[in-house]
This record gives structure tokens, sequence and C-alpha cells, in this order.
């Protein structure tokens, strides 16, 4: 019976390993995979070009994805097409990051946001305008305005599979 006793009180004075969460937020280690995030070159324009590689790699039918055409007028990504719909369904979504590994531009990301509430089915749908990540500070949103050949210059080449 002491030795119990003398067990609580020893771990009435020991830190407690729980951390009160609301208030204090526990990093993620470099691997986590949290909320996915559409990419977006640093002159504005979006890394999804619209291929819908990430839903075919999707082993739990999550993504949806509709490309359209890109315009000299209306010009949001640098190929010649783009994600005009992107959609993800959280609540079918394992986190499993084959979305990430097969998207050719590196456009979908699974980052560090950890933090997913849903109140109803429908807000667990997230479009692309919840995924894009913000534009730089002094940079233009798309749709841009860009003269023929242009846009391709100030993109970064895309990553060759055979490297």
């Amino acid at each position: 019976m002491f030795q119990g006793l003398w067990t609580t009180l020893k771990s009435m004075f020991e830190k407690p390993p729980t951390i009160q969460y609301p208030e204090e937020k526990r990093p993620v280690r470099t691997r986590f995979r949290g909320r996915h995030v559409l990419k977006r070159y640093d002159n504005g324009l979006e890394k999804c070009i619209g291929c819908a590689l990430c839903a075919s790699a999707c082993p739990a039918d999550a993504i949806f994805v509709e490309a359209s055409e890109n315009t000299d007028e209306q010009r949001f990504s640098p190929g010649e097409r783009y994600a005009s719909t992107y959609e993800i369904n959280m609540l079918r979504c394992i986190f499993c990051g084959f979305c990430e590994d097969a998207c050719p531009t590196e456009a979908i990301v699974l980052g560090d946001n950890y933090e997913l509430t849903f109140t109803e089915r429908t807000s667990s749908i997230y479009t692309k305008q919840m995924l894009l990540e913000a534009v730089p500070e002094g940079v233009k949103t798309t749709p841009q305005v860009t003269p023929p050949g242009v846009f391709t210059r100030s993109v970064p080449e895309m990553k060759d599979p055979t490297d």
C-alpha cells in the first residue's frame, strides 16, 4: 500500500506528458501529411496544368479535376491547359500522398495543417479556391493577361523524370 502511495505522490510533481491543445500546438514532423495545398509559381501563375494525374492516382477516388484551355487574355497556368475545377473530398481522402507523387509539376503538396473539422458533409469538399496558396505580395493574381510566348520565360522548367 505504501509503495502505491509513494508512486502517486512522486507523479504529482512530474511534468504531465499531455499538452493543452487549443492553446499549445505540437509541431509536426517533416514527413507529416496534412491538408492539401495547390502551389503557385513566383510570378503568381498556378502550377496545376489540369492533367488529372493526381485524380487517377488517388486510390480513394477523392479528387476531381476538370481542365480548360488557357488563352493569352486569361492565363491561369504556364501550360496550354489549367484546372478550371479542382475538388478534393476530404472525407474520402486517406492522406496517402499518391497525388503528390503523381503530379509532374509539383502543384499539389500535403501541408502541415492538421486541423480539419466539418459540421456538415458539404463543407468537407475543398474547392480550388480553398486549396490555392496565397499570391505573393506585389504579384498579379490569376487570370493574367500575357503576350504570346512571354509566359514560358518567367516559369522554371519542369523536372525531367529521367534525371
